[in-house]
């Protein structure tokens, strides 16, 4: 991670959506998506934005890349203004959205990338060279001639981010880049997400994924309803329960009954629960795990307890914590 200039500031960014026709069924009511978010990302960094869908990720984004613009606040990347320099801006930056969409499935993975680069005017000779460069980072140059319709979904991600580079980015924006794919693949772009950066270019990403924050990210900025809970690298994140410890609990009947009572116990700062096959998977985080279990096992009783055990703390973990502000 660099520890030099930001490249990326973001000032008390909102962004409200004006209210929809009452057929969409939200009775007409203005939405609220970005609320007062302030931050910065350095340059040659990877920062991500962490949070649920909904949390106002996406629109973020999508401000800092000139595609929305915001309601109030101000932000600048590469020192130009997100709104006022956005012509300017738009040829030293890239956006990458995770799925399927904005490639042409009839074009070859040559042709798409002959398409895009011609789309930022890069000269004949250059663009010969980029794209053949940009296939051989991602992996696709024994495929460059073919359809992308014949391309596997992780071939078409990788596609995807050999579109995002090339006008040669300075900051490239990544929206959920694993979205969809399997743990594989996953892994392979989160491996050229990371040598992108090791080249130089600076990274903000979005993701749900906890354990993908904490694998690429150098910081982050979890983000709940629009508004930004906590900033820092996912370490210091993670010092929020340093001190605690986790009580897991797999049960056959745990609903948001049991939760909320769980919650309401003394000493414990932050209960998550998952819905797995069959059965239930409950996080409590707490000071004091081997004190509380014997109480928390009493109070399961009747919910068909299946384990019950003492486990670390996770960036997931915090994240309940921090979201929850207990």
């Amino acid at each position: 991670m660099s520890d030099g200039e930001a490249v990326i500031e973001a000032e008390g960014l909102t962004k409200v959506y004006p209210a929809a026709f009452r057929l969409f069924g939200d009775g007409g009511r203005e939405k609220l998506a970005v609320d007062n978010v302030t931050f910065n990302v350095r340059r040659g960094e990877i920062f991500g934005l962490l949070g649920p869908n909904g949390a106002g990720k996406t629109t973020t984004v999508k401000m800092l890349s000139t595609l929305l613009i915001p309601t109030s606040g101000t932000a600048t990347v590469l020192g130009l203004d997100v709104v006022r320099d956005a012509g300017k801006l738009r040829s030293r930056i890239n956006l990458v959205s995770g799925g399927e969409r904005g490639l042409y499935f009839r074009l070859t993975g040559r042709q798409n990338l002959e398409f895009f680069s011609d789309m930022y005017h890069v000269p004949r000779e250059e663009k010969r060279r980029r794209i053949t460069n940009l296939l051989e980072i991602v992996g696709l140059t024994e495929a460059a001639d073919v359809r992308v319709e014949e391309y596997s979904r992780g071939m078409k991600q990788r596609l995807h981010l050999a579109r995002g580079l090339v006008n040669e980015p300075e900051v490239l924006f990544l929206d959920e880049p694993t979205l969809g794919l399997d743990p594989e693949i996953s892994r392979e772009t989160r491996a050229l997400i990371r040598h992108l950066s090791e080249e130089g270019v600076t990274i903000l990403l979005t993701t749900h994924y906890m354990f993908e924050a904490d694998e690429l990210c150098d910081r982050l900025a979890i983000i709940s309803e629009g508004r930004i809970k906590a900033l820092g690298s996912p370490y210091s994140m993670k010092e929020a329960v340093r001190n605690d410890s986790i009580i897991e609990v797999e049960a056959r009947e745990l609903g948001e009954a049991q939760r909320r009572e769980l919650a309401d116990l003394p000493g414990v700062s932050a209960v998550s629960v998952e819905h797995l096959e069959g059965r239930q998977r409950a996080r409590i985080v707490v000071a004091n795990a081997p004190a509380l279990i014997p109480t928390v096992a009493a109070m399961l009783e009747s919910r068909r307890v299946i384990s019950i055990r003492v486990d670390q703390p996770t960036l997931e973990d915090a994240y309940i914590k921090l979201v929850n502000g207990r």
